[in-house]
C-alpha cells in the first residue's frame, strides 16, 4: 500500500515536473516566434502626405529602446502605443524640417509627466522647427491641457480645444510629506547625520514640516523656474506676463472656452472629428481617408547621426539614482555606477571616440558610486578627450557630483542643480520592538560595536555617543571630498564652493551666475562643443549613444511585471503610493548618500 502511494506521489511530481517543463518549452518557442516576426518586419517608414504625431501622455523619459523588438513586444502585451522618449522626439523635430512627407507637426495633449527642463527642450525644439520652416504646427485638448501640456503648447502656431475642455495652469508648487509624527507613533527614530543647512533630503524623518532653510531655497527656484514658464506661455499667446498670472491665479480651470478665447488662452474650439479633418486638410487627403500620423519613433529613425570618418563624439547618459537599490516597485531607469565606469573606461580605450558628453538627468545617489563615475571621467579627459556636461531636468547632489569635473557643463534655466551636500540616515526602531511588538533583544558580543550591523537598514538600539560621533565624522569626509572635487573641477577655491553649498539646490539661472554651470544650451549644443574642442567641426563626425539599454525578451518580461506590480500598489494605495515608495526608500538604502529631496511639482 506505501509501495502504491509513493509510486503515486513520485509520479503525479514528476508528471507535474513534465508538465511544466513543456509549459516553459511552449512559451519560449512562442516568445522567439513572436520576436522573430517582429525582427522580419523593418520598421515603418514615413507615408507621404503625413503628419509628425506627438502625443504628450503619461511619462516622457530621456530615451528609450523605441522600436526595438522587446519595446514593441511590450507595447503590444501592454494594449498601449509606444511611448516617445525626448530623444526621439526632438529628433524627429528636426528631421521634420526638411523632410517633404512631413506637411507638419500635430501635438495631441493629453497629459504628459515630465519635469519643466523636459517639457522646454520640446518647446524650444517646436520653436526652431516654426523658424526654420513654413509647415504648421497644431495643439489639440481633446479633454483638457494640464499645466505641462500647455506650456509646450503654446509654442504652436493654434491651441484648440474641445468645446467642453479646459486649460489648467495655476503655477508651481512643491508637494513633500513629513513623517516624523508617523515614525514617531509606530516607534521608529531616524538618526540623521549630514552635512549642509540646506540639505532637505533628511527633512521629511527629523521635522514635522518645513524648514525655514528649505523654504527659503525652494521659493526661490520655484519663482525662477515659473518665471520662465510664464513669461515664455504669455510671450507666444500675446498677453502681459503679469496678466497671464493674474488669469493664472484665477482658478483657470473654471475657465469656460469662450472666456478663454476672448483672454487669448485659446486660439479656438473643435471636436474630435473636427480637429481630424483639420489634419485632413493639412496633409492633402480626401475627406473619407485615414489620418497619416508619423511617430517621433518613426520620424526619428531617418535622423542622421553622422558618419565615422574623423571620430564619434559619445553621449553617455546617466540617469536615475545612481545605485539606487533594485525594487520590483521601481521602474524607472537608475545609474548603475559599475556599468557606467565600464562604459566610459571602454571609450577612453576606443581610439575613434575623440570626445564624450555626459547626459546627466539625475537627483543623485549614492555618495561612492559618485566618486567612481567621478574618477572615470577624470582618467578619460587624462587621455587628452574631451567632456561635457549636458543637464536635464535634474543634476543634483550626486548628478553634480559626477558633473562638476567636465571642461563644459551645459544646462536649461529650468534645470535644478547643486545641491552639494551629504547625509545618512539609520533607523532605530527600539520603541517599536520593545515597547509595541513586546520583543526583547538579547545581545552577546566581542567587541563594542559588534552589534551595530544592520538588519533591513534597521538597528534595535540607538547609537552611543561615540558611535554617533564616528559616523557624524565619516560624513564630513564625504563632504569634505565632494567640495575639493567641485572647486578642483570649477576652478573655484574650497572655501568659495562651501559659501554655495551647503546642500543647497539651485535652479539654472542662479547657478549659472554662481558659477555651478557655464552655459543654457542644449544636448546639441553640448555635442557641438564638443566637436569643435576637439577639431571635429568640420561635420564629418558620428555621434553614438551609451549604454546601450536593454532590449531582450527578459528585461521586457521584467518591466512588464513590475508595472503591473507598479499599477496595482497605486490602485489599491490610491494617495497613500507616494508616502509608501518614499518610505521604503528609508529602510533599502544601505549607503552614505549625496541626493536630494524628493518633491513632488504640481
Amino acid at each position: 500500500m506505501m509501495k502504491r502511494f509513493i509510486l503515486t506521489v513520485c509520479g503525479s511530481f514528476v508528471g507535474g515536473f513534465l508538465a511544466l517543463a513543456i509549459f516553459t518549452l511552449c512559451t519560449v518557442a512562442v516568445s522567439f516566434s513572436i520576436m522573430a516576426a517582429f525582427a522580419s518586419n523593418p520598421m515603418q517608414s514615413i507615408q507621404d502626405k503625413s503628419m509628425l504625431y506627438i502625443k504628450l501622455s503619461g511619462p516622457i523619459e530621456e530615451r528609450s529602446a523605441e522600436g526595438t523588438t522587446a519595446a514593441s513586444m511590450l507595447a503590444m502585451v501592454q494594449g498601449q502605443e509606444e511611448t516617445s522618449s525626448l530623444a526621439d522626439i526632438v529628433k524627429a523635430i528636426e528631421v521634420a524640417k526638411t523632410e517633404n512627407k512631413i506637411k507638419g507637426i500635430f501635438i495631441d495633449c493629453q497629459g504628459a509627466q515630465a519635469a519643466p527642463a523636459t517639457l522646454r527642450t520640446i518647446r524650444k525644439a517646436l520653436l526652431d522647427f516654426k523658424a526654420s520652416c513654413h509647415k504648421p504646427v497644431i495643439a489639440y485638448g481633446h479633454e483638457a491641457y494640464a499645466q505641462g501640456d500647455y506650456y509646450v503648447a503654446t509654442a504652436a502656431d493654434s491651441v484648440l480645444l474641445n468645446p467642453v475642455g479646459a486649460v489648467d495652469v495655476h503655477g508651481l508648487a512643491s508637494v513633500t510629506p513629513y513623517f516624523k509624527q508617523l515614525l514617531d507613533k509606530v516607534g521608529v527614530q531616524v538618526q540623521i547625520l549630514r552635512v549642509g543647512t540646506y540639505k532637505s533630503a533628511v527633512e521629511p524623518f527629523m521635522l514635522d514640516s518645513i524648514s525655514p532653510a528649505n523654504r527659503e531655497q525652494q521659493t526661490l527656484y520655484l519663482g525662477n523656474l515659473w518665471g520662465v514658464m510664464s513669461k515664455e506661455m504669455a510671450k507666444s499667446r500675446g498677453i502681459a506676463q503679469a496678466k497671464f498670472n493674474s488669469l493664472a491665479d484665477s482658478i483657470m480651470l473654471t475657465f469656460t472656452p469662450a472666456t478663454l478665447k476672448a483672454n487669448r488662452l485659446i486660439d479656438g474650439t473643435c471636436y474630435r472629428p473636427q480637429m481630424e479633418a483639420k489634419i485632413r486638410a493639412i496633409e492633402g487627403l480626401n475627406k473619407d481617408d485615414d489620418l497619416r500620423l508619423a511617430t517621433p519613433a518613426i520620424v526619428a529613425s531617418s535622423y542622421d547621426s553622422g558618419s565615422n570618418k574623423d571620430g564619434i563624439i559619445a553621449v553617455v547618459y546617466a540617469v536615475g539614482e545612481i545605485d539606487g537599490t533594485p525594487s520590483p516597485m521601481s521602474s524607472g531607469e537608475n545609474i548603475d555606477s559599475e556599468e557606467l565606469v565600464n562604459t566610459i573606461e571602454d571609450l577612453k580605450d576606443d581610439n575613434d571616440v575623440k570626445g564624450l558628453v555626459l547626459r546627466v538627468n539625475s537627483p543623485g545617489g549614492s555618495a561612492f558610486g559618485s566618486e567612481q563615475i567621478w574618477a572615470a571621467l577624470e582618467d578619460f579627459k587624462k587621455e587628452g578627450k574631451t567632456v561635457a556636461v549636458s543637464m536635464g531636468d535634474y543634476a543634483a547632489s550626486g548628478g553634480y557630483y559626477i558633473s562638476c569635473g567636465a571642461q563644459r557643463i551645459f544646462a536649461d534655466s529650468t534645470t535644478i542643480t547643486g545641491s552639494i551636500g551629504i547625509f545618512g540616515m539609520i533607523p532605530c526602531a527600539q520603541q517599536l520592538i520593545e515597547n509595541k511588538l513586546g520583543v526583547n533583544m538579547s545581545v552577546v558580543k566581542t567587541n563594542a560595536n559588534a552589534d551595530k550591523a544592520t538588519d533591513y537598514g534597521i538597528i534595535s538600539q540607538p547609537l552611543t555617543p561615540v558611535q554617533y560621533a564616528a559616523m557624524q565624522n565619516y560624513i564630513n569626509h564625504g563632504y569634505d571630498l565632494f567640495t575639493k572635487r567641485v572647486a578642483a573641477g570649477r576652478k573655484m577655491s574650497q572655501d568659495s564652493v562651501k559659501k554655495i553649498a551647503e546642500g543647497r539646490v539651485w535652479d539654472g539661472i542662479t547657478a549659472k551666475k554662481i558659477g555651478l554651470v557655464d552655459e543654457f544650451g542644449s544636448l546639441e549644443a553640448a555635442i557641438e562643443w564638443v566637436a569643435k574642442d576637439v577639431s571635429l567641426n568640420t561635420g564629418y563626425y558620428e555621434v553614438k549613444e551609451y549604454p546601450t539599454l536593454k532590449q531582450d525578451f527578459s528585461s521586457m518580461l521584467t518591466s512588464y511585471y513590475s508595472m503591473k506590480q507598479q499599477e496595482q500598489l497605486k490602485e489599491h494605495m490610491g494617495m497613500f503610493y507616494t508616502y509608501y515608495e518614499q518610505l521604503q526608500a528609508l529602510t533599502s538604502r544601505r549607503h552614505v548618500l549625496c541626493l536630494m529631496q524628493p518633491f513632488e511639482i504640481k
